[in-house]
């Protein structure tokens, strides 16, 4: 059974990718990963406010004391003789690159341009495969309109795009009034591939300190029909790689992903819960699914049930919907 695929330009021997999770904090888990059939492993997210606060940490350093005398700046490193940025980091990626035979890629969360942009050319230096851009915000300037929102994931995309040579994945949020039209723009900026989509993770209030509490709630296969959908639509209109992320727990799960186009599906939630070796379990089914069926590779299945051939995809999107409006049925009291 072929089960390769391609993303991002690498070649894979399966679909099952590790989403970025604190599983790759350590460098056991990254080769238990492997060791359990994960063809690639995305690292745990380095944020955008930890770089602006490692580089204004920096400039204070730097200019301490400069007030007092003159002569001092001359003690002082030219700018490229140091690196902006968590080191720890970088220092990952290369052992997580000597420990293991699979692709790695990093991750950067995202919610503005900035300096902090320049850190992927030092992610690439790291030996990173690929880099995953994770754009999470929720604007609430009531003066902010959403074309303003969109050009910002642009010019993120754009920025990030010009400091690095090895291809780019864009992970954002569905909330988009028409994603088909930014997904199209996110590949005009430089994009190399989607990662459909983040979660929005929100908090709770906890009633005794009166202050908001985090709440993550892991997936269940019911939140896989967005990205379920989306994917479909995309599949064969645009030139990018399609990652499926969110509510990927079965073989069935993965397979339903892969058959309306996508390239991979990411695993995260299903690894916490029931450990690493659901990789193997869940490529185990996938083949015994595909050997019933007659398929002979993940060629052979993907795309098939995408609506790249259906001649309107709106109307058939708006049949869809009528259908399960009308199909649900209450049963009279």
């Amino acid at each position: 059974m072929d089960l390769t695929t391609e993303y991002l330009g690498l070649k894979l021997r399966t679909p099952l990718v590790a989403a970025a999770s604190p599983l790759s904090e350590e460098l056991d888990s990254i080769r238990l990963m492997e060791d359990s059939g994960a063809s690639a492993i995305v690292l745990y997210s380095l944020f955008e406010e930890q770089l602006q606060q490692e580089g204004l940490e920096l400039n204070r350093q730097l200019e301490h004391g400069t007030e007092s005398y003159p002569e001092a700046l001359s003690y002082f490193p030219e700018a490229v003789d140091y690196n902006l940025g968590p080191e720890d980091y970088l220092k990952h990626i290369a052992r997580a690159k000597a420990a293991v035979k699979i692709p790695i890629i990093a991750s950067l969360n995202a919610a503005s341009p900035g300096n902090w942009t320049e850190y992927a050319a030092l992610i690439q230096a790291a030996g990173a495969d690929a880099l995953e851009l994770n754009i999470y915000r929720v604007p609430t300037d009531l003066n902010l309109s959403g074309a303003e929102v969109e050009q910002s994931c642009l010019d993120i995309v754009k920025a990030v795009k010009a400091e690095v040579s090895i291809p780019v994945s864009v992970k954002v949020s569905p909330f988009f009034s028409n994603f088909a039209n930014l997904a199209s723009r996110l590949e005009q900026s430089g994009a190399d591939g989607l990662v459909l989509f983040n979660r929005f993770y929100q908090p709770d209030l906890d009633l005794e300190s009166l202050e908001p509490r985090p709440n993550i709630l892991l997936s269940t296969p019911m939140d896989l029909r967005l990205p379920l959908r989306w994917i479909a639509i995309l599949s064969g209109q645009l030139d990018l790689s399609l990652a499926a992320s969110s509510g990927i727990h079965r073989a069935t799960d993965a397979l339903k992903m892969l058959m309306v186009g996508a390239d991979v599906t990411t695993l995260c939630s299903t690894l916490i819960r029931h450990g690493m070796r659901q990789i193997n379990l869940i490529e185990r089914d996938m083949v015994t699914w595909m050997q019933e069926h007659e398929y002979e590779s993940i060629r052979q299945l993907k795309g098939s049930l995408s609506q790249k051939n259906c001649p309107d995809p709106a109307a058939f999107e708006r049949a869809q919907y009528m259908r399960a409006i009308s199909s649900y049925y209450v049963s009279p009291a």
